[in-house]
């Protein structure tokens, strides 16, 4: 019996719409080894990594009628070079023309017909030195871009990752994966599937309305679908009992994106955390607070003492005594909370305590899944966290927060994909509907790295809004004199 995907997972089927695409991304530049880095060697990295991850070779089947949510069926036509795909930079290959590059290819959505992901290998990139305090020092050098595109019905961190975390080794020496020899399983036929789901209804009887109701476009019953399904990502803070404020972040948005990179230095922060007594995660969202509260006043908005922007911050996390499996199970370690920025508070001091208790009585319940833990996990787990995080967004209300933010912490020595070293990792966190930004971070190697990605329409200064976060970082270390 094919698998069947859970209601969450259906759920981003069921709510993708034009203006809000349901796939996750990443952003990862490479120095170029000696030996040389094509489309041919990507593709070869994937035909020998895919078998780690069976989904990737999965297409979604409908079931007729819609009497049951849609299975995963092997794609017997399964195409490698279909998903995996090249493209390359004009001169001078600089960053604007390839964060241009990144929105585009994200704007567009995916073929659901075949399996939900895709890649591109992006040359032309102009030679530059990677940030990060590991960094200092670095020659120029040729780079090359790999960016990753996974719809979110594909990756629930127990039964499938992200192919992100996969393809990275700890040395410039791949990792052995064992070969297999791949049969896709025939294809069930559509008496099988309407057999089966009747069958399943007959323990389940209500289970079949829900499911006509979702997937014919009935948005009161597919919302509490998904409220439902998700209860488990969540742990609701009293916060979301009221409304969000209503600010320039939320907005009607269209179906083009922009995107934005910052780079900023692990140490700053670390720095911080010691002189406050926080942690590192405090002192990010209190830079995105003062960011916000810049890019805000640059607009000329309304910025009051007690004005605020409420963030969904999707966190890993565990219990006490929980112990992080060998098998590489993310999905109930991800818990969202939400969290109101003080944007209206002028002293970086004060804006990072005010964050900093707040998130306290949210995790108090918790404990933060270090970088070390997840790197034990296997492979390289920010992609899948990025991922989980954007999914349990998706499941709230637009009126409960203003934007999301994703902060994952990575390892903080070099990865390397087929010889090939890994400078900097940028997510791409996709925008629920009404959400004109979402940003995305993570820690790797010395340097911390942020993408945000904004409506075209809505955030034609997504760039201003990038640089300003350098500028509140710059405020906050300027309290340690």
């Amino acid at each position: 019996m094919p698998s069947r995907l859970s209601a969450l997972d259906a759920s981003f089927l069921y709510l993708e719409e034009s203006t809000t695409p349901m796939h996750v991304g990443g952003v990862a530049i490479f120095r170029r080894p000696k030996a040389g880095f094509d489309y041919d060697r990507l593709v070869e990295l994937i035909e020998q990594r895919i078998a780690l991850v069976p989904r990737y070779r999965q297409k979604v089947r409908g079931v007729p009628g819609n009497l049951a949510r849609p299975v995963w069926v092997d794609d017997a036509e399964f195409d490698i070079a279909y998903h995996v795909r090249r493209s390359a930079l004009p001169r001078p290959g600089s960053e604007s023309q390839l964060t241009d590059l990144v929105a585009r290819l994200m704007s567009r959505p995916l073929d659901h017909t075949r399996p939900l992901w895709e890649m591109y290998l992006i040359e032309g990139l102009a030679p530059s030195a990677a940030a990060g305090s590991s960094a200092k020092g670095r020659a120029k050098q040729g780079r090359i871009a790999i960016l990753t595109k996974t719809h979110q019905a594909m990756v629930d961190g127990i039964s499938a990752i992200d192919i992100g975390q996969v393809i990275l080794d700890v040395s410039a020496e791949p990792r052995d994966v064992p070969e297999e020899l791949w049969m896709p399983r025939a294809e069930p036929s559509d008496s099988r599937l309407v057999f089966e789901a009747l069958s399943e209804a007959v323990t389940r009887p209500g289970e079949i309305v829900d499911n006509v109701r979702s997937a014919t476009g009935d948005a009161v019953a597919t919302a509490g679908k998904v409220v439902g399904a998700a209860g488990k990502l969540f742990t609701m803070a009293r916060t979301a009992s009221r409304r969000a404020p209503g600010l320039p972040l939320n907005a009607d948005i269209s179906t083009q994106r922009r995107f934005a990179v910052t780079r900023t230095d692990l140490e700053d922060y670390r720095r911080i955390r010691a002189a406050h007594d926080c942690n590192v995660n405090d002192v990010v969202l209190a830079v995105i607070a003062g960011a916000l509260r810049s890019w805000l006043l640059s607009r000329g908005e309304p910025v009051v003492g007690s004005s605020s922007v409420r963030a969904m911050v999707p966190l890993s996390v565990r219990g006490e005594g929980d112990v992080p499996s060998s098998a590489g199970s993310l999905g109930n370690r991800v818990s969202s909370f939400l969290v109101d920025l003080p944007v209206g508070e002028p002293s970086p001091t004060v804006r990072l305590h005010q964050v900093a208790h707040g998130m306290r009585e949210h995790t108090d319940t918790g404990r933060s899944v270090g970088a070390e833990a997840l790197v034990r996990i296997g492979g390289f787990a920010p992609p899948t966290l990025h991922a989980l995080g954007a999914r349990a967004a998706s499941g709230m209300s637009r009126h409960f927060f203003n934007l999301v933010v994703t902060n994952v912490p990575g390892p903080q020595f070099p990865l390397y994909a087929a010889g090939a070293q890994m400078l900097e990792m940028f997510p791409v966190v996709p925008l629920a509907r009404g959400q004109a930004v979402a940003i995305g971070l993570t820690s790797y190697d010395g340097g911390v790295f942020y993408g945000l990605n904004g409506d075209r329409d809505a955030m034609p200064d997504l760039d201003v809004l990038a640089g300003m976060v350098q500028e509140s970082l710059d405020e906050l270390l300027l309290t340690l004199r």
